[in-house]
This record gives structure tokens, sequence and C-alpha cells, in this order.
């Protein structure tokens, strides 16, 4: 029996499985929609389904070098017990091997790469690991470098992870230069690079709020505007020390600023070492977690029995 594009939606949307399975399914079972729901369901597809409606914030953020390659994935589960799983640990990493690897665009694009090991892809994989791990699993996203240096980092066993990219000069080694810096960036978090990054409409709003700031303040707010504007810029530079990673104070040292201590570092080691990129992954950022309200599950149910 022939089936269409419509019935791999229609299972899809019957069952909830990815759409390469359902066409598998319905060519298993020559296009008989009940056979191929029975197919998914003995294949153990549509429990791992079920699994797929339950949210993933939780997980592993893991950053990973060969050679001139770097990469920095995030993989999502449901429990901060599974994310330090040695199944789940695992797993992470054959992400990670998989993005290594594979130079792909997005995770859509990585999801028809091998699976690491195996004959099957991500995708085909990704099932038999949601039934063995147990929890929903979704590789959410990564970033990979091919050119320059580059440096990974992960912090509080998955919790952020920091790749940074440098460009160095000079044959030095400047792992412990790109470590220091991936620190910072965990820890911190600056919301740009450098200033020169930041952009006029960031600007305008810092001043804006400065100016607010002084009108509401009995000291300043009968100084003459022009005052006000020339403090307001020499504001400007406690902006950047605050928000920009290059200006900020070096956490190790705050005598000197990161771009100071990168350029004094690899000076010493007989080298130059420029920043040129980062990224850091915070597991579960942006992720809406559900919020179980179970005083109020207890209750409806209460109200339920007195029915």
């Amino acid at each position: 029996m022939a089936f269409t594009a419509q019935d791999v939606k229609t299972l899809r949307e019957m069952t909830n499985v990815g759409m390469m399975d359902c066409k598998k399914a319905l060519t298993e079972t020559d296009g008989d929609m009940d056979k191929a729901v029975e197919w998914l369901r003995e294949k153990g597809l549509a429990k791992a389904a079920k699994k797929a409606s339950r949210i993933a914030a939780e997980g592993m953020s893991y950053a990973l070098v060969e050679g001139n390659v770097g990469v920095v994935v995030e993989v999502n589960c449901e429990t901060d017990f599974c994310a330090k799983s040695e199944l789940f640990v695992a797993f992470v990493k054959d992400i990670a091997a998989a993005v290594l690897a594979n130079d792909v665009a997005d995770v859509d694009a990585l999801m028809n790469c091998k699976y690491p090991g195996s004959d099957l892809t991500i995708s085909e994989t990704l099932p038999e690991k949601v039934m063995s791990i147990g929890e929903n699993l979704q590789v959410r996203r990564f970033v990979r470098y091919t050119e320059n240096t580059s440096v990974s980092y992960v912090h509080a066993g998955g919790k952020i992870g920091v790749l940074v990219n440098l460009v160095v000069e000079g044959g030095i080694d400047a792992t412990t230069i790109g470590k220091d810096v991936a620190m910072q960036i965990a820890a911190l978090n600056p919301r740009f690079w450098d200033k020169t990054q930041v952009t006029e409409d960031v600007l305008e709003e810092e001043k804006k709020i400065a100016l607010a700031l002084m009108d509401q303040d009995p000291k300043m707010a009968g100084k003459p505007e022009a005052v006000k504007e020339k403090i307001v810029m020499g504001k400007m530079n406690k902006f950047y020390e605050e928000n920009c990673l290059l200006q900020q104070e070096f956490v190790k040292d705050n005598s000197f600023s990161v771009e100071k201590y990168i350029a004094s570092a690899a000076k010493a080691l007989g080298g130059t070492v420029k920043f040129v990129d980062a990224v850091r992954f915070a597991t579960g950022e942006g992720i809406e977690k559900k919020e179980e309200d179970f005083a109020a599950e207890v209750a409806a149910q209460m109200n339920m029995g007195k029915k």
C-alpha cells in the first residue's frame, strides 16, 4: 500500500515521533496507519515520544578542542540528577565529538550525521538514548571554530561551557591565557567583548539613565546641562569596565584589565595573543521551566474526590 507525505505528517501528529521514523514505520507496514503506530510502539519510539513532550531544562554544556577545531555544545535533559549520570555525560561528549567531526551549519543538519561509533545517525540513535537514560533529551545548540587557536573551559561540571578563540603568534602556548580569559567570561558573563562593540542605542540608553539619576540628586539637579553631559561621558568608562570583557578588571589581578593581562602574559612568553571571539553557554538559559504547584494539585484532587 502506497503512502503520501500527508500520511507521514498524520502519523507524526498521532505519535509525536520524528518524521524520518514515521516514514520508516509506514514503509515497513506498507502504509497501514494502525500497523505503523504499533510498529513504532514495538520499537519503543512512541514511548520515547511521550518523554519528548516533557520540558528539558537541565543538562550539560561541554567544550572540546582537538587540533585547530574547537566546539562547545549544550545538550538538555529533565533533571539535575540525570545531568550528572555517566550515561548522559557520555552522550553529551559523543555529541561534541560529532560536532567536532562534521562541518554542519545547525542542529537539524547535525542530527543527520553519524553517531560516533555507529552506523546510525544521531536522529536515529536519540530515541534509544531516551529509553536507556530515561528522560527527554534535546541537542539544543553548538558553535564550532576552525580558525586560529581555540581554548575550552567547562565550569561546575557543565553548568557553563566556554570556548575562546585567539590569534596566537610567536610559536607560544597560549592555553593558560585562554583558560584565564574563559574563566573570566564564565564568572562575569560580559555583555560585550570590547567597547567598540557597544552600539549607539545602548550608549544613549545608559546616558539617559545617568542623566535621570542626576536629576533626582539634589546636589546635581541644578548643574548646567553641559556639566551633566561631561560627567555622563566620564561614567561611560565605568560602563565599559563593567560590561566589556577586554576593559574589565582581570579577576585574578585587578591591578590591570583583561586586555592588558593578555598582552603582558603573551609578551612574557615571547609572543603575541589577540582575543578574537568567544562563546558562553549557560545550561538551560532561556528555557522556561515548568513550575509545579503541588499544593494546588493536591487541593484539586481533594475537590474531585468530594464530587
